[in-house]
């Protein structure tokens, strides 16, 4: 296969933790935008970059040109469709992270600008790549439990997890990124697309913003965890999420590493002190739903239903799907297969390490895909295009009109 260099808009866990896999692939990474200083020049000595070849800004990066055969954008939400659009058009194959984009006007414009170019476009649709997924889809085909005739899908967010990202983080507000829906759960919907292989006809949802708001604040409740005096029985302190990570690299590298550069506990205190994530979660000005509920109906008649709620242990997706002549159902690692006509019940391990960061899985073989897809030219090897990802994101804007309107919403052709 031919060599393949690629560049890094993004330089945060997920731009980073690209690269890096990208590298173990025989990949070369050869320039980064990133406006943090702190983790532009922690990448660039990684990857031992040129400095001519670091910038602050993704603009500054497409100014030098076409300089590398494919790139990773995982900057903020908001700033995904102005550089992929750029980046196609210089040529690049673009690793993208989701969201796509924030609007559908945004994600047509990509999906224009490399169809246009003629260039690849994944996007990190992660959860399609985890031998999990692979594995049920498998057992799907081989007609293990007949025609799949429903769905039921959770992604149990974690209560520390939505507070940290969904309350407290970039994440905690609609007009700065988008809603929990697009933001945290495009991947699932995408994932039911992808596991039934229709896109729905029509959606209906409901969901609110029912448990991180003013009303809900106790008695005597600060506006900072480390003033408050009944910090010590809140399930959302950020001073024990946050000392806790103290000492244990995973957590310190997430969820610690956005909120601090310094993992020390006078780093943590000090950051709490001032910065967003040692505030109240009642006192915060976030706006985003805490659980919403999706209900989906295909042109064949099939139907699921995907439940996102911040009320959970933080722990991996569970599935149920519902065949004619039997049931699978699934926790992000292993699957328990029912047969109707033998009344059998089987454990089906499917590969994925229960101990593994990123999403079973799927994040490192979304990178060996992209790398090898550039390398050979052969667009097959990604699970989705650019189209696909559109329609999935025009089912989550769909629900998102159904949940603010009550209505059902058809979706069309």
């Amino acid at each position: 296969m031919a060599e393949v260099s690629l560049v890094v808009a993004g330089a945060g866990l997920r731009g980073t933790g690209y690269a890096r896999r990208a590298r173990t692939t025989g990949a070369t990474i050869v320039g980064v935008a990133e406006p943090d200083p702190v983790r532009r020049a922690r990448f660039a000595a990684e990857f031992d970059l040129a400095p001519e070849l670091v910038f602050a800004d993704w603009r500054e990066l497409a100014a030098a040109g076409r300089i590398a055969d494919g790139i990773v954008i995982a900057t903020q939400d908001t700033e995904h469709a102005q550089p992929a659009v750029r980046f196609a058009g210089l040529g690049y194959h673009i690793l993208l992270e989701k969201p796509m984009a924030t609007t559908e006007a945004d994600c047509l414009r990509i999906v224009e600008a490399v169809e246009r170019a003629g260039t690849m476009l994944a996007v990190c649709h992660v959860l399609r790549y985890t031998p999990y997924t692979r594995r049920i889809r498998e057992l799907v085909a081989q007609g293990r439990i007949g025609e799949p005739i429903s769905v039921q899908h959770l992604e149990p967010v974690g209560w520390w997890h939505f507070a940290h990202s969904y309350v407290r983080g970039n994440w905690r507000r609609a007009d700065e990124s988008g809603p929990v829906l697009l933001t945290k759960s495009c991947h699932d919907i995408d994932w039911i697309i992808h596991l039934l292989g229709e896109v729905p006809v029509r959606v209906a949802s409901f969901g609110r913003l029912s448990h991180f708001r003013p009303e809900n604040r106790p008695a005597g409740a600060a506006d900072r965890c480390l003033d408050c005096p009944v910090e010590p029985d809140c399930a959302y302190s950020a001073t024990r999420l946050y000392l806790s990570c103290l000492g244990d690299p995973r957590r310190e590298v997430w969820p610690l590493g956005a909120v601090t550069h310094d993992p020390t506990e006078a780093g943590v205190r000090a950051a709490l002190r001032t910065g967003p994530y040692g505030r109240c979660v009642y006192a915060s000005d976030n706006d985003v739903v805490d659980h919403q509920v999706v209900n989906l109906e295909f042109g064949s008649g099939r139907t699921a239903s995907f439940t996102v709620t911040a009320f959970t242990p933080h722990s991996g997706r569970q599935t149920r799907i519902f065949g004619t002549r039997g049931a699978i159902e699934g926790d992000g690692h292993r699957l328990t297969v029912s047969d109707f006509v033998t009344g059998d019940v089987r454990t089906v391990e499917t590969g994925a390490d229960a101990e593994a960061h990123g999403h079973g899985g799927g994040d490192d073989a979304l990178a060996d895909a992209f790398v090898a897809a550039i390398a050979t030219g052969d667009g097959s090897l990604l699970s989705s295009d650019a189209r696909e990802s559109l329609a999935g994101h025009r089912v989550v804007w769909a629900a998102e009109r159904a949940r603010r309107t009550g209505r059902v919403v058809t979706l069309p052709a």
